[in-house]
This record gives C-alpha cells, sequence and structure tokens, in this order.
C-alpha cells in the first residue's frame, strides 16, 4: 500500500473582517498518498485556494489557522517558523498558479529565473540547473528551448508562460505539486494540450498531486480520487468512479449536472440555484440546506459528520454514505 504523504485532520482557517470572523474552512480532513493525484472541487468561494494556502503556511494576515494538523512526510506544518517553512516550499511542496504571471518576474529572463529557482531548491550550481531546465522544457514539449530561456515573459504566449511554469515546477524536483486551476485561464485548445502535457510528466515522475479546480470534466481525466468542497468542508470524498458513478451528496449531483453533455446539445446549461453562504454568518446545520433540493427540516438544525477522507464520504443527513458503506 502507498504511503500517506499528506493527511489534513481538522483543518479551521479563518479571516477577521468588520463583518466578523469567517469561517473560510470549518475541519477539513484530507489526505494524499505517495503518488496520488486528489482533485479538490468546488464552486468559487467554497474553500480551495485557502485549502492550498493553508498546507503552504500562507495565510497572512487577517487569517489564521485557527485549528486542526497538517501532516506532511510525518511532519505537522502547522507552527512551523517561516524559515523551516522556506525550505518546504519550492523543494518539498510545490504551486502552479493560475495565472503564470504570478510565478513569472517580467523584468528578467527565463533563464535567470529558471536557474535560479532550479538552483537554490536542488542546491545546484548555475550549469547543472540550465541544463535541468532545458529538460523540463524539452519534458513539457516546449519548441526551442534555448530560445524560450533567452525570452522575457511577455515575448512568450499564455500557453507558453504556463509551460514555463510548470517546467520550472516540476525542475524543483518535489514530492507534492499543488496545481490551483493552472489551465482555467487559457484557450481551451491551450488548455486540453497544457493538461496533457502535465498528465505525462506527473505519471513519469510519479508524482503527488493536489489538483484544484472547478472543472469536474479535468478531475475525471487526470485524478484518483475527489473530494468536493462547499462552504469551507469538505462534502463528500472518494475515486473518480465513486463521484461520477454513484455520487451521494446533493451539492456533488447539482455540480455534475452542471457539465455540458454533447448528447442533450439543445438542453439549456444547468445552474446550481443560489450562491455559496457568506461565511461570516453561515447558516445554521447543513450549510448546503438552503439551495438543496433533497433538505429535511433536519437539515437546517443539525450538522451532518464531517468526511474523514479514508474511503466514500458525503456529509449528508439525507443520503449517508458513511453509514452506508458500513453496512
Amino acid at each position: 500500500m502507498s504511503e500517506k504523504l499528506v493527511e489534513i485532520s481538522d483543518l479551521k482557517t479563518t479571516f477577521e473582517t468588520n463583518s466578523g470572523t469567517v469561517e473560510a474552512l470549518r475541519g477539513i480532513n484530507l489526505t494524499i498518498d505517495e503518488g496520488e493525484r486528489v482533485g479538490l472541487v468546488g464552486e468559487s468561494g467554497s474553500g480551495k485556494s485557502v485549502t492550498a494556502r493553508s498546507i503552504l503556511q500562507l495565510i497572512d494576515s487577517p487569517g489564521e489557522i485557527a485549528g486542526g494538523t497538517i501532516s506532511f512526510d510525518g511532519r505537522d506544518l502547522v507552527g512551523l517558523s517561516s524559515r523551516e517553512m522556506q525550505r518546504v516550499r519550492g523543494r518539498d511542496i510545490t504551486m502552479i498558479f493560475q495565472d503564470p504571471s504570478m510565478s513569472l518576474d517580467p523584468v528578467y529572463s527565463i533563464r535567470n529565473q529558471m536557474v535560479e529557482a532550479i538552483g537554490h531548491n536542488r542546491n545546484i550550481g548555475d550549469q547543472r540547473a540550465e541544463e535541468i531546465a532545458v529538460e523540463y522544457l524539452e519534458l513539457v514539449d516546449m519548441p526551442n528551448p534555448e530560445r524560450v530561456l533567452s525570452s522575457y515573459p511577455h515575448e512568450l504566449s499564455g500557453g507558453m508562460k504556463q509551460r514555463v511554469s510548470i517546467a520550472m515546477t516540476l525542475g524543483f524536483n518535489p514530492d507534492l505539486v499543488i496545481a490551483d486551476e493552472p489551465t482555467t485561464a487559457l484557450d481551451v485548445t491551450v488548455q486540453k494540450k497544457v493538461l496533457e502535457i502535465f498528465k505525462d510528466v506527473v505519471e513519469r515522475e510519479d508524482l503527488s498531486v493536489l489538483w484544484i479546480t472547478h472543472n469536474l470534466g479535468v478531475v475525471a481525466e487526470f485524478c484518483d480520487r475527489i473530494a468536493v468542497i462547499y462552504a469551507g468542508e469538505i462534502v463528500e470524498y472518494g475515486t473518480v468512479y465513486d463521484i461520477f458513478d454513484r455520487p451521494t451528496h446533493p451539492y456533488t449531483r447539482e455540480l455534475l449536472r452542471t457539465i455540458p453533455n454533447v448528447q442533450r446539445a439543445q438542453e439549456e446549461l444547468r445552474v446550481i440555484e443560489g450562491t455559496v453562504p457568506n461565511m461570516a454568518d453561515p447558516p445554521d446545520g447543513c450549510t448546503f440546506h438552503p439551495r438543496c433540493p433533497d433538505a429535511e427540516a433536519r437539515c437546517e438544525t443539525t450538522r451532518p459528520e464531517s468526511v474523514d477522507g479514508d474511503h466514500h464520504e458525503a456529509a449528508c443527513l439525507v443520503h449517508d454514505t458513511q453509514t452506508n458503506d458500513r453496512e
């Protein structure tokens, strides 16, 4: 069996605002095994990016991790000093951002940025770092890597910049890659190409990945397991088969219904009625009950048990896989 690389337990992250305390994460449990690809899926505002930033300890004031643990390779990241976390970021855990411009400095050439970053994180000299830069640019199917290394970010297309970002990130030789919707800002045809390249490299390098997205179609192609997040809570967790073929939580079902289906091209695109709640004043009981088509009276007052992330589970009073799977 694979060893657990990441084990998040009862993680709570809050932000102090003029409107009160925002409970961005409300007790998340999530595991990622070595070599496993886990998708974290939900609408904007559900807590996906806050989860990623919490793992990397990048929650700035007025935010804070208010409780729980984040075990990485047996070491709890919560409470590490800034210096200790700097050694973890890049070398052990890296992040690919939605906008590649966030990881590329416009005033330095691609060569300067890749060589410096790879050299620093691998503790190697410039010559070897440049060799690795070229190797990974070739790995992500970048045409003419030498020309790209001599270029500046503004001279590259969005797809090329994202490939540079992926190449640089993977060149660090990390144990875990967090990919925060890295193809969303790209043209649809470029998205598919970048995703195929990333998938190929991840499989070849046997990397663990947390893929953050609102697009269930992407995780269907790429991930082993899926965690569905809503209002700062994991509401369903399971394999790709579990989520797509036997979804249990009403929110998961509603998300799946929003995926366009070419066989039903004449139908209007589905949307989930309502909006993600204000987490400075979340609803009592199940946070999804104001939007839920299956809600019962008890859902308004009783909060479902949290998902522990070990097998197919749903945090739902009406559809309880935690009970069903154990029978």
